[in-house]
């Protein structure tokens, strides 16, 4: 199918989106929250409101001593709220990146719910559940680097199961103090600060800066403590380790491992922050943005990664000045074996946004940046990136229909993306979020 052939396809898989864009502005949502409030039960539970009803219950049958109930036993708090994402993409291109990818017009959806439980007021319980089908080997939404969607879910289609669970908790009898622990948690959630203000139309990559040599995602056992001051200072180091949930062992030297130490400065107006990431034993999270040859790792090997961030943002948005974020990774390798392989590999992004800028809560967003591209091998010179001159980029647009769904059309692309001069791609998709 030629280019324009998949355009007027794209373009007619968006109008079929139109009228549910348009039959969503016509429901009566405040009449649908009384009805809900009226007829179901809240999402909120509250233990001192469970006890008086269980009091009232069993106090006609004296059976129960209503002094031995106590509030405490049970949390303050539990909260749900979740999202659903359907999203539609074609990718011209997508062959030649992956051979047994096809550049036809495909869907996908995640579904995801978020459990928030305090039992302190100031502690948090976190658990997410997640299903989806994202994870079709030959589809639009998959491939690293060259089109991984921001909502993608990796996992068994269809399974839907405990994606996240963590715990934190201040420390130190101060609020400035956080630890945290779980069985599956990623680094970047006990980040000390906020590291880039764009929001990706389409590509995961394109997140915290860059998933690139310090910021790779890995859903593993961690734990970290994060400190935040009131003059805008902050700091924060965690680990996370493959091995805790094996026989591997925690730590041990066959276990995959991430330690990263973050020190950031944050006013209103920008940020500025510098992470240093220690990665043990094959840790290769950072393929979300990385040719080939970068990401090629042998078992034993070790790797230090150095991250630069910053942001700034206009006084005002709505007006035609960005906000502009910047990220900056090197990413260099101990005990790569050949001399082919890679020594050092570095790699930039530059995210242009334009909040509310037709709208209230619309943003533009325009995102770009080189992925990780080997600089020096062992043997010296590049070797498999010497002729390559990777780029990506992609421009969205993000917009309400009403307070709960929010449409994303994309279009994105890239040259020499991961192995090859002539991998060249260009795609377009629509994504609807729905959120309750």
């Amino acid at each position: 199918m030629k280019l324009f052939q998949k355009m007027l396809v794209a373009g007619a898989a968006l109008s079929l989106f139109a009228p549910i864009a348009a039959q969503a502005n016509d429901i009566n949502l405040d009449g649908m929250k009384s009805y809900d409030r009226s007829k179901k039960s809240v999402k909120r539970l509250n233990s001192k409101l469970f006890v008086n009803q269980v009091n009232e219950e069993v106090a006609n049958f004296d059976l129960v001593d209503q002094n031995k109930f106590d509030a405490g036993s049970f949390s303050e708090t539990t909260s749900l709220d979740g999202t659903a994402v359907f999203a539609a993409a074609a990718v011209d291109g997508a062959s030649k990146v992956n051979t047994s990818s096809t550049d036809n017009l495909q869907t996908m959806y995640t579904y995801t719910m978020n459990l928030n439980t305090s039992f302190s007021g100031d502690d948090n319980l976190y658990v997410r559940l997640r299903g989806g089908n994202g994870n079709q080997t030959a589809g639009s939404f998959i491939e690293k680097t060259a089109f991984y969607h921001t909502d993608t879910f990796s996992s068994t289609a269809d399974i839907f199961y405990v994606d996240k669970i963590w715990y934190s908790t201040p420390i130190l009898d101060s609020e400035q103090w956080t630890a945290f622990a779980g069985p599956k948690i990623e680094n970047y959630y006990m980040y000390a600060a906020p590291v880039s203000l764009y929001r990706p139309g389409f590509h995961k990559a394109f997140k915290l800066g860059s998933l690139s040599g310090a910021f790779g995602a890995s859903t593993k056992t961690g734990f970290g403590v994060k400190y935040e001051g009131d003059n805008g200072f902050a700091a924060s180091s965690n680990i996370v380790s493959e091995g805790a949930a094996s026989t591997t062992g925690f730590l041990t030297k066959d276990d995959g491992s991430k330690w990263d130490t973050m020190v950031a400065y944050t006013q209103d107006q920008y940020h500025v922050s510098l992470t240093l990431s220690q990665q043990h034993h094959d840790w290769a999270s950072f393929s979300y943005y990385g040719t080939d040859s970068a990401v090629a790792v042998d078992a034993d090997s070790n790797a230090t990664a150095y991250a630069a961030r910053a942001y700034w943002r206009p006084e005002d948005s709505g007006t035609l000045t960005p906000e502009i974020s910047v990220g900056y990774d090197i990413l260099s390798f101990e005990g790569q074996e050949g001399a082919a392989k890679v020594k050092e590999a570095t790699s930039y992004f530059v995210g242009l946004g334009w909040p509310d800028m037709f709208q209230d809560s619309d943003y533009i967003g325009f995102g770009f940046g080189q992925p990780l591209k080997v600089t020096e091998t062992v043997g010296g010179g590049t070797a498999g990136d010497a002729n390559l001159d990777p780029f990506m980029w992609e421009l969205a647009y993000s917009f309400k229909v009403n307070d709960s769904v929010t449409m994303i059309p994309a279009v994105f692309g890239a040259t020499d993306i991961q192995s090859a001069n002539n991998q060249d791609l260009f795609g377009m998709a629509l994504t609807t979020k729905f959120k309750f």
